[in-house]
């Protein structure tokens, strides 16, 4: 007989539900008041912090699978918070934007975030932060060698 796993116990199980409780307060304030999505969000997030990536380098940067950028993307830019511009080295791939608009909405939003991340650790040592980012880096790095 195999022995049960104490699953909400797990750093795996522990991980989502830090993702869930962070998420549930930004869409229920943010989201709602700027009719934007936490995919929306996040692609946001990758476009201000690299101007002119692809749509394949945004899934790639924030985990999420092609179709959810893609529909986050085009959220974006049917509410003008989104430029494409064409790719001279790669017809196929348009090269994104955040839009003046896009970049207001980034902007202040960003300062709500930023406070939100500072309430969050706010007990935590900065050698303990720097510690979980590196093993979550190293976590990305093992997710990505072993691909999808």
């Amino acid at each position: 007989m195999a022995t049960p796993l104490p699953l909400d116990t797990s750093v795996f199980f522990k991980l989502v539900r830090v993702v869930n409780l962070t998420a549930r307060p930004f869409l229920e304030t943010v989201g709602k008041q700027h009719h934007l999505s936490l995919n929306e969000w996040r692609v946001m997030v990758v476009l201000a912090s690299h101007p002119g990536v692809s749509a394949t380098d945004v899934a790639e940067s924030t985990g999420l699978d092609k179709m959810s950028v893609s529909r986050a993307l085009g959220a974006l830019e049917r509410r003008g918070r989104l430029l494409r511009k064409d790719n001279p080295d790669d017809q196929r791939k348009s090269r994104l934007y955040l839009s003046a608009q896009g970049k207001r909405l980034f902007g202040k939003i960003g300062i709500a975030a930023k406070k939100r991340e500072a309430e969050l650790f706010r007990g935590v040592q900065k050698r303990e932060l720097d510690q979980l980012g590196a093993t979550l880096d190293k976590l990305i790095g093992a997710l990505r060698e072993q691909g999808p």
